[in-house]
């Protein structure tokens, strides 16, 4: 078992650089990115982003949907 790492910088720097000597500098860059926490609130923005329809009328929308995908085949 490895030693625990007590220093955040030299963790961050064990760490990225296991990364890159796994994935390459640009590959670990950018699996790094998915992990970006992003900008905002959404549990107060969805509000605003997800309609306030009752959720007989969603579930119908999919059906709606589906079947239309089906059709379309």
């Amino acid at each position: 078992m490895e030693p625990l790492i007590a220093n955040q910088s030299e963790l961050r720097e064990k760490g990225f650089r296991a990364l890159a000597d796994a994935l390459g500098w640009v590959n670990a860059v950018r699996f790094l990115r998915q992990y970006d926490p992003g900008v905002g609130n959404y549990t107060e923005e969805r509000t605003s982003i997800l309609p306030d329809d009752p959720l007989e009328a969603l579930t119908g929308e999919i059906e709606r949907i589906q079947s239309q995908a089906r059709q379309d085949r």
